[in-house]
């Protein structure tokens, strides 16, 4: 099934008046987001599947039929018959940070191809870097002790491969969803539900079946009933084990009061010489509540996130836009901008460059500058599709999650904070300050 029709309708009519009028000069979109919804942060993803869609950018049959009966014009279909990408795009690489205002993918394209593309790229990259950023906010609040995705049953319909790539990305250590490990090679991982203790007799038998069919592997649910008790069973069942050579794995505690249980849970297993059996917690976490636990010093060895993980939740959604910011006609290349009465939805003119200065080892401040400008630093932007053809490699999933880790380390811990973290500084060059300014200034005069 094809993929061109995974856009908005009025990307069509658009391209349909561009063709009919016979205009369709080279532009450039930048897609970047103007204000980030937590934090001081973003963790790039979802640009493999952005380059995938415009690698197999193609109208069908079934397609063509279908804008045609919806009143598209038969010469215009014709044209799409035999539609392709043919421009360039840059891009950060997936796993790396970025900040508000800066374009993180920049196409450049005829307009009528330029403009199909936008609504695939926002779907994709909005949603993949949020989850990814929430997936490291999460993970710098565990202080790196592991999180496992577990948010399948709460994601957001088909969305569920896309948010457990993106929080294997964004730093989760692995996934209950299988078909993600599948898919994508991400560890899995999984316990048991409250049903699986609930469907015997007792606790205590729940916990003796599981552990004879996986007496290297098991983590015991112990709060489905009184978590003391279940804490007492899962200690009977573990030196059953390990008279027969076996060793349980971990406990999770999946509600009440998490600090408390967790002391009392650690005391008991470390006072039956299980001082190897990790705990676990789950149940609504997010990373203001795993970073309570951890200041208040709760042995929480590893945390289950789903549902605040996979919706990012308190902010749903991912605000990045895609603005033109350039056209090149006959004269010449024609800066573009957005002016409003709006400051804050001004956009940035012209074809630009990212550019990151790193001093001592950590990132100290980013510059947008003119693409002709040469800043002194690290270059954030490079050429993944020229003429229509993909440059970039496909990378591989742990290549990209190491990425975001050493990127992490570099970002000045100021940034991190959970709360009230201060902007990243992110300075405009001399020669897009100039020009932004000489645009608003003859728009100026124009209207008086």
């Amino acid at each position: 099934m094809g993929n061109a029709l995974a856009t908005d309708l009025y990307q069509l009519t658009m391209m349909q008046a561009f063709w009919k009028s016979g205009y369709n000069p080279y532009a450039t979109f930048d897609y970047f987001v103007r204000s980030i919804p937590l934090g001081s942060y973003l963790v790039v993803a979802g640009l493999e599947y952005v380059i995938d869609y415009i690698k197999r950018l193609r109208f069908e049959k079934s397609d063509i039929e279908f804008l045609a009966k919806q009143g598209f014009d038969e010469e215009f279909l014709d044209y799409l018959k035999d539609f392709r990408f043919t421009g360039n795009v840059y891009a950060m690489q997936e796993g790396s940070i970025a900040f508000q205002k800066e374009p993180i993918i920049i196409v450049s394209a005829p307009i009528i191809e330029a403009q199909l593309v936008e609504t695939y790229l926002l779907n994709k990259m909005n949603f993949s870097t949020l989850i990814a950023t929430k997936a490291a906010r999460v993970v710098y609040a565990s202080r790196n002790k592991p999180v496992v995705e577990f948010g399948m049953r709460r994601a957001h319909g088909e969305g569920y491969l896309e948010a457990t790539r993106a929080a294997y990305i964004g730093g989760c250590q692995s996934t209950s969803n299988v078909m993600a490990g599948k898919k994508f090679g991400i560890p899995i991982a999984g316990t048991m539900a409250h049903s699986f203790v609930m469907s015997f007799d007792s606790e205590i038998d729940a916990f003796r079946t599981y552990a004879k069919v996986y007496p290297n592997k098991s983590t015991f649910l112990i709060d489905t009933y009184n978590t003391i008790d279940g804490a007492e069973n899962a200690i009977k069942v573990a030196k059953e084990l390990e008279r027969h050579g076996g060793r349980l794995i971990a406990v999770r505690i999946d509600s009440g009061d998490l600090l408390v249980l967790s002391r009392e849970v650690r005391k008991m297993l470390d006072d039956a010489g299980l001082d190897y059996v990790k705990i676990m917690a789950s149940g609504d976490l997010n990373e203001w509540r795993i970073n309570d636990l951890l200041e208040k010093n709760a042995p929480i060895d590893m945390f289950g996130v789903g549902t605040e993980l996979v919706t990012a939740q308190p902010k749903p959604a991912l605000g990045g836009i895609y603005k033109l910011v350039e056209i090149s006609t006959s004269n010449g290349n024609v800066p573009k901008m957005k002016i409003t009465n709006d400051i804050a939805k001004a956009t940035l003119p012209g074809r630009k460059s990212v550019w990151r200065i790193i001093k001592d080892g950590l990132f100290e401040k980013d510059i947008i500058a003119l693409a002709n400008e040469k800043i002194s630093g690290v270059q954030l932007l490079e050429k993944v599709i020229e003429n229509g053809n993909v440059l970039a490699k496909k990378e591989s999933l742990n290549a990209i999650r190491e990425r975001v880790q050493a990127n992490m380390r570099m970002l000045p811990d100021i940034y991190k904070e959970l709360d009230n973290a201060p902007l990243y500084p992110v300075e405009l060059s001399k020669g897009l300050e100039e020009l932004s300014s000489k645009i608003i200034a003859n728009r100026r005069e124009r209207t008086i």
